[in-house]
Order: structure tokens, then C-alpha cells, then sequence
């Protein structure tokens, strides 16, 4: 699942694939706003976290959890 964050004030945005599953990344990400949370942290593929400010997100975009497809599509 590709997962993109946009941060405020930053021309870069944080791209990476997880293995969570969307609801469970939506959850999260929730549940760190009700609480008001100062960071909340995601966790990569390949075992890296990213720990990112609650303040500072613009957006997250959540990629679709359909498997790539290889070769041509017609």
C-alpha cells in the first residue's frame, strides 16, 4: 500500500509502502487527532518507522491495496 504525507511548510512530501491495511492506517491516524497526539508513527515494508508531527500533516494519501499488474494492458 503506497502511503504519501504531505507536510506544512515543506516542498517535499513523505512517500513509502506499508503492509497495513488501509483501515488500519486510517484508524491510526484518527485515533492520533482525537487523542491530540503530538506525533503519530508509521512503519515501512522494508521495517523503517517514520515518526511524523501531528501539526504539521497537510494530508495523507492512502494508495489502494489492489496488486500491481505486470506486462501490457490493453
Amino acid at each position: 500500500m503506497d502511503i504519501r504525507i504531505g507536510i506544512t511548510n515543506t516542498a517535499r512530501e513523505l512517500n513509502f509502502e506499508s503492509d497495513q491495511s488501509a483501515d488500519i492506517l486510517k484508524k491510526t491516524v484518527a485515533d492520533a487527532f482525537a487523542e491530540g497526539a503530538a506525533i503519530v508513527t508509521f512503519a515501512d515494508t522494508k521495517g523503517n518507522s517514520y515518526v511524523v508531527p501531528t501539526a504539521g500533516i497537510a494530508f495523507i494519501e492512502i494508495g489502494t491495496e489492489e496488486s500491481r499488474r505486470i506486462g501490457f494492458v490493453a
